[in-house]
């Protein structure tokens, strides 16, 4: 082993060691290995920032602005419309699956889950289907649809420009769809069959709707107009008549030790916690008043103002989910909520397995909380564009009509044909339906850059350049020839198995796109190990890296099925598992078949 080697090594094994531990968030992990990569001379300064000008790179970007020119123009308002007219849960979850397979391979799969979730909550409910047996097949059926395309998902783009980088040929527009096709087909049986008995069976009384997605903590103030004044928590019933919980009492800045004892005075805060609908009618009954609305952040506008705002745009509840890497996490409720507009607030939060016992402006958010947020109807549409949260509320602002929304769709059609066609590379045909989008308004430039996902870019730039030193230090052979080499002698399909399966259970792991990255030399090197056309063993790490069904924290649209639909972490064990041991075998079988391994 030489010292390169050694270096290399190291690095990406401190790289796996965080990403795993997610002591540090990935964007940063990504840009320590590209610093410490540069600072050793394992990459000149050239490589270490190449990433940044690299084609997949700019071709995330450009989808991003394209998948929000989508969903912001309503080009999608009809599929909850559609899938509203199932009439029976096999049904619904064909034409669920069918209408992925039509959006997914083109548009942001975190975009279209963000945007499916609210409409498949609604449309199984009123099916008397359990969402819980629709949620997590959402988030898988987007997962194996987006690696029919070169463009689906970013996992296919960085082994592409990685292979290309070392020499290999690059891939076409639709070539992964012979494969995609066979893999969805039998992951759809196995969900419709098997998968759809494994998944937890949660009726309506479980797992309410949308707008009631659970118990959220709220304060609640006692003012001179409440009719509780004077009474104790018991008297009151806030427990019996309204099954509303009252978790603590605050009188100013003092907690009351025995707050059911205590006569409620005028200033109290009563911390509860309860389903949106009882807390609301606890609230008018003995009019009370939310205490985070009552002492708004700025300075009020007029009353003629306020009125007038109130006639012109009403104001709605709007669920929202934070986000897995969204900027909101570790952030006070007080500190998110000063950055909204005057008019909107943050009124109530739900988090999974933990009941929320301290001044809603002092908790800090963390991945998948739910907020509940007053503001303005027309502003939701904005709301959705932004990638640091998800929008669960099935009430939206209404989205605009007219031509904006099949434009959207010719535009990202005209992306994949130029580019499937070879009349341009996809970076350029991308970045002009993208420019296309924001000249015509679809996407106004607020909205784009929100709809870019800075830290997956990040994560990208950093990342690539560890490719590089992997391959060019030689630690690529040096890794394939004290592991799979081992098991060279037995041929290149087994060699083909043993490769899928340590890609599938890295990308479980570790970010699915440091794992293509540190695979794609790794495959290139084994295909010379055995004397074979690399083709088929990137294909291998493309399917194995893009396809995370075991755990809720493998891809990031399982994490936003996760805390939507109430599911525990065994659940994507149970579901997940028999599914990445169907597309193994199956990847193993026909992977060959499509793609030679004879040079």
């Amino acid at each position: 082993m030489t010292v390169q080697i050694a270096l290399v090594l190291t690095i990406a094994a401190a790289a796996m060691y965080l990403f795993i531990s997610e002591k540090l968030r990935m964007d940063v992990v990504a840009l320590l290995v590209l610093l410490a990569l540069a600072l050793t001379g394992l990459v000149t300064p050239g490589e270490a920032l190449s990433g940044f000008s690299n084609e997949a790179t700019i071709t995330v970007a450009a989808m991003f602005i394209l998948a929000a020119g989508i969903e912001n123009t309503g080009a999608l308002s009809a599929v909850g419309r559609l899938l509203g007219k199932s009439r029976s849960p096999t049904m619904f979850l064909l034409a669920l699956f069918g209408l992925l397979a039509l959006i997914a391979p083109f548009v942001n799969n975190t975009a279209v889950v963000a945007v499916f979730i609210p409409i498949v909550i609604n449309a199984s409910m009123n099916i008397g289907m359990a969402p819980t047996k629709a949620l997590i097949p959402l988030s898988y059926v987007s997962q194996m649809t987006g690696v029919w395309t070169l463009i689906g998902t970013s996992t296919n783009l960085i082994v592409n420009s990685v292979a290309k980088d070392l020499g290999h040929r690059g891939f076409t527009m639709f070539e992964f769809l012979p494969l995609g096709l066979i893999c969805w087909t039998a992951g759809c049986l196995y969900l419709l069959t098997v998968g759809r008995w494994l998944l937890p069976s949660q009726g309506q009384s479980d797992l309410p709707t949308v707008q009631e997605s659970g118990h959220y903590v709220t304060e609640l103030l006692v003012d001179e107009d409440a009719t509780c004044l004077g009474m104790t928590l018991e008297e009151a019933k806030i427990s019996s008549k309204y099954k509303v919980y009252v978790l603590e009492l605050w009188r100013g800045r003092e907690r009351m030790w025995a707050p059911k004892s205590q006569q409620l005075e005028q200033g109290d805060v009563l911390l509860v916690r309860g389903k949106w609908s009882q807390l609301e009618k606890l609230k008018e009954e003995l009019q009370l008043q939310y205490h985070r609305q009552a002492h708004p952040k700025g300075t009020a506008a007029p009353p003629d103002a306020q009125a007038q705002e109130a006639d012109s745009d009403k104001q709605l509840m709007v669920e929202v989910m934070i986000a897995t890497n969204s900027p909101l996490l570790g952030r006070s409720i007080q500190a998110v909520d000063r950055r909204l507009p005057r008019h909107n607030t943050i009124l109530g939060i739900q988090r999974r397995g933990q009941v929320i016992r301290e001044h809603l402006d002092d908790v800090r958010l963390a991945v998948g909380d739910i907020l509940l947020v007053l503001m303005r109807e027309s502003e939701v549409g904005k709301l959705r564009s932004n990638n640091t949260i998800v929008v669960l509320s099935e009430r939206a602002a209404p989205m605009p009509k007219g031509w904006r929304a099949p434009f959207a769709l010719v535009v990202m059609a005209s992306v994949v044909g130029s580019a499937a066609l070879g009349l341009s590379s996809i970076a350029i045909a991308a970045l002009a339906g993208a420019l296309a989008l924001v000249l015509t308004r679809c996407v106004d430039l607020d909205n784009m850059y929100d709809a870019i996902d800075g830290r997956i870019l990040l994560m990208m730039a950093g990342l690539l350049p560890l490719g590089t030193a992997v391959n060019n230090s030689g630690a690529a052979q040096f890794i394939v020839d004290h592991t799979i080499g081992l098991v060279a002698g037995w041929g290149p399909h087994v060699v083909l198995a043993v490769l899928y399966l340590v890609a599938l259970l890295l990308s479980e792991m570790m970010s699915h796109a440091a794992a293509a990255v540190l695979l794609t030399p790794i495959a290139m090197s084994v295909a010379r190990l055995v004397d074979a056309d690399a083709t088929p063993f990137l294909i291998a790490v493309m399917f194995s890296a893009a396809t995370s069904f075991l755990t809720p924290v493998g891809y990031q649209t399982n994490t936003m099925v996760y805390s939507a639909g109430g599911y525990r972490f065994s659940d994507f064990l149970k579901a997940g598992t028999p599914l990445n041991l169907i597309f193994w075998v199956v990847g193993v079988i026909f992977i060959p078949i499509f793609w030679p391994f004879t040079r």
